[in-house]
């Protein structure tokens, strides 16, 4: 319970018209969750249909759609039905993004490479470009782009990602200074080994690539972080909730890593 007088941090969210890209599972789901224990209004995309349905069966008051974000006529099928679910919009999380192929330059497709680049960091364009007139027809708003780790190291046999991830760092400072005068707050977040299965996907690939155990590659990945642990899909959620309060209405173009320090990949 808050002390008189000292500020709610989650002051704001309520009533918040929120997209959440790939909100139907992992930590698009934490956010989404987050976002509507405030008070948050919530559309979600996802690729995944189970994942839609459960949302569906646990959140009937929030929108859903199926869209790609890679897919441009998807991210305008998306938009439109955000807009007649929410009636505007004032928030955009972009944290949907694949892994993409563990492997040397020299073995990674070309498919493999335009795929991740296109999901990870062309579909925050393709939603951004949508969300825009939304935010401005509010009076601003904020926007939350999903880098990682990976945007501020360089991660070999992760060049695809690593590459989409450091693009997403661009994106944002640039968009931060091109709708600030908009009132539009535009920061990325940048997890690092977040607990769940796509990272033990990650860990186990790159023990393959270097045949090693598993249990072996994980102590590697831990080693460079300084408080030697993964993070939580809810710390990242959390991250994101300050964002959008009016705690965080100051902060833009800011890359804040959620990550317990990870030194190096």
């Amino acid at each position: 319970m808050n002390q008189p007088g000292v500020p709610d941090l989650a002051a704001g969210i309520a009533g918040q018209r929120v997209i959440v890209t790939a909100g139907a599972g992992g930590i698009g789901l934490a956010i989404a969750r987050r976002l509507m224990a405030h008070g948050a209004r919530l559309f979600v995309c996802d690729v995944a249909d189970a994942a839609l349905d459960a949302f569906g069966r646990d959140f009937p008051e929030a929108g859903r759609i199926r869209a790609d974000v890679a897919v441009e006529a998807d991210v305008e099928r998306l938009f439109a039905a955000a807009a007649d679910h929410l009636g505007g919009l004032d928030a955009m999380i972009n944290n949907a993004g694949i892994a993409g192929p563990t492997g040397g330059v020299d073995e990674i497709s070309p498919a493999d490479w335009r795929r991740t680049i296109d999901v990870c960091l062309t579909g925050q364009f393709l939603c951004s470009h949508l969300a825009v007139p939304m935010l401005k027809a509010a009076g601003g708003g904020s926007i939350v782009n999903m880098s990682s780790a990976a945007g501020r190291h360089g991660y070999a046999y992760r060049t695809p990602y690593s590459a989409a991830k450091w693009g997403v760092i661009g994106l944002t400072q640039s968009l931060a200074k091109e709708l600030g005068p908009s009132n539009i707050r535009v920061n990325a977040i940048l997890p690092g080994i977040v607990e769940g299965p796509r990272m033990e996907g990650v860990i186990r690939d790159r023990a393959a690539q270097l045949g090693i155990p598993y249990a072996d590659m994980e102590t590697q990945y831990l080693a460079k972080v300084s408080l030697r642990r993964m993070v939580t899909q809810d710390d990242v959620a959390a991250a994101i909730a300050f964002l959008l309060s009016d705690a965080g209405r100051n902060v833009s173009g800011q890359s804040i890593g959620v990550d317990a320090n990870v030194e190096a990949l």
